[in-house]
């Protein structure tokens, strides 16, 4: 597997040449200064390349060339903006990025009610709270219709977390759902969430995944074209939230998108702490059913908590991710197909040194290092049996 290291461009707190020292090779990262729906043009995709080839290492992946809320959405204009996105990918392929990230999630990009979730041994982790979620969606975005979509008994215990928080915790809660987490394009207001929301009233999973369809028969032959590859990211957490219909959580959603678009251009990022969240979903099955198409690797490993609902970010070997079973379908792939898939640690606690650092949530550098070590170790002690 090719090591790779998520980098958030010049302004990333960690620079390139401690990237360096990682052991990693390849860079994923995008020109996240660039809003939304323009067009990535080729002279500042290679001057970004050749900043990070500088560097000593290579740009690989993009994540993401973000899809305009307009294309999910299919508002007027939505087929312009699906062909600018697929010269954007197709000028990546002609300066050497050739993987092509990017998700299907309505309005957020993921979704965490807890930052800095303490663990037993002092670590920081990101947690998805349920409950908490809930009193969100319920109490304080007072979403429309919002109580009907969970029982009463939830809706009650949901209140009474709700009206246990300080206005600080009110205040803090509210900034780290809607102001936006790292490969997010977007922050919002609870009126600008709000009207984000309603754009949806009328779009269910079954519309969406039919959208989702419609893009992917635009702009996969244009990438095919330049000899490049998409590869969709799912949805985090892998259930509807805010009312919003998800179509990237399963392997049934996997099977779907691959059916729709045949082409091998038409692939995945396996994203193990994604699609782990899911009790129902089998990673290493998934992985191999559809390892023709799988061009990117997130390899992390989140722990289910007692409720089934809320989770938080666990060590990339220890939560509910059996990872070596993952690594070892992921060679297994490799093998058959006589390729290198790249990886990147996904995420990482904030331990030692990085809790006195600012990084951006769920990318520490000694964190995310740790879990790359980890990897590695599995995919190299595999290698050698």
């Amino acid at each position: 597997m090719k090591e790779s290291w998520r980098w958030f461009g010049p302004n990333d707190p960690i620079s390139l040449a401690e990237v360096r020292q990682t052991g990693a090779t390849d860079i994923v990262t995008a020109l996240h200064e660039l809003p939304n729906g323009v067009l990535w043009e080729r002279e500042t995709i290679a001057a970004r390349r050749d900043m990070i080839a500088k560097a000593g290492l290579t740009w690989s992946v993009v994540e993401s060339i973000p899809v305009h809320e307009k294309i999910k959405t299919a508002e007027p204009g939505w087929e312009k903006l699906a062909e600018t996105w697929g010269r954007s990918a197709q000028n990546l392929a002609r300066e050497g990025v050739k993987t092509i990230c990017y998700n299907f999630m309505p309005v957020l990009d993921w979704t965490r009610t807890d930052l800095t979730y303490p663990l037993e041994d002092g670590a920081l982790a990101l947690r998805f709270d349920y409950l908490l979620y809930v009193a969100f969606d319920v109490f304080i975005l007072q979403r429309k219709g919002a109580e009907a979509d969970y029982p009463a008994d939830v809706v009650a215990r949901a209140e009474a977390r709700f009206k246990a928080l300080s206005a600080d915790a009110i205040a803090k809660l509210t900034g780290t759902v809607l102001a936006g987490l790292p490969g997010a394009e977007e922050s919002y207001t609870l009126e600008d969430f709000r009207a984000q929301l309603a754009r949806y009233d009328a779009i269910d999973a079954a519309a969406l995944a039919e959208q989702l369809s419609r893009f992917l028969e635009i702009v996969v032959p244009m990438v095919e074209e330049a000899g490049a590859v998409m590869a969709i990211h799912p949805d985090d957490p892998p259930r509807p939230l805010f009312g919003l219909p998800r179509v990237v959580s399963t392997v049934e959603d996997m099977d779907r998108i691959a059916a729709r678009v045949p082409s091998l251009a038409n692939g995945f990022t396996f994203c193990t702490g994604s699609y782990g969240v899911r009790a129902d979903n089998d990673l290493p099955a998934m992985l191999k059913k559809h390892g023709d198409r799988v061009h990117f690797l997130h390899l992390r490993a989140t722990k289910r908590e007692e409720d089934g609902l809320s989770f938080h970010e666990a060590p990339h070997l220890d939560g509910d991710v059996d990872m070596v079973a993952v690594v070892r379908a992921a060679l297994e792939v490799e093998k058959a197909r006589g390729v290198q898939i790249p990886f990147r640690p996904d995420h990482g606690h904030a331990i030692l040194d990085d809790q006195s650092r600012k990084t951006n949530p769920g990318y520490p550098l000694i964190g995310r290092l740790r879990g790359l070590s980890e990897v590695r170790g599995i995919a190299r002690a595999l290698a050698a049996l």
